[in-house]
């Protein structure tokens, strides 16, 4: 399989994890099904970069040599699969911290698309939204 197929895949799944948040968030299958979605990711990413990162040239010494690195089209894929894994999860944290809580759905549901597209943002905006970090 060519890395582009993997990554068409891969966006098209992590889709249906974050449209399983959206539209379960008061189910237990929408948070399962990000879940098992993100371990997925997990394990796609210790495949792909235990199998290619040896290829690539560069390294994490320095953003020089990160950009080097993720040249590389396997490693840039791996690279994108570690943050769908980080963030799906991070959004399933966010509609199960928001369901024990007791938060409106309202009220996180404008993290969500936020994380999918930004991570750390939507994380942010969840802890705004529910008025404090801890």
């Amino acid at each position: 399989m060519q890395p582009e197929s993997v990554f068409s895949v891969c966006n098209t799944l992590a889709l249906a994890g974050w449209i399983a948040l959206a539209a379960g968030f008061r189910k237990p299958w929408g948070v399962n099904t990000a879940r098992w979605l993100a371990a997925l990711f997990a394990a796609a990413y210790v495949v792909l970069m235990g199998a290619h990162f040896g290829e690539a040239e560069g390294g994490f010494g320095t953003l020089p040599e990160v950009m080097r690195l993720f040249t590389y089209k396997w490693v840039a894929l791996g690279g994108w699969v570690h943050y769908l894994a980080f963030d799906l999860f991070t959004g399933a944290w966010i509609v199960s911290e928001g369901q024990r809580l007791e938060l409106t759905w309202w009220r996180v549901l404008p993290a969500l698309p936020l994380t999918f597209l930004f991570g750390p943002a939507g994380l942010l905006l969840f802890f705004a939204l529910r008025g404090r970090i801890a």
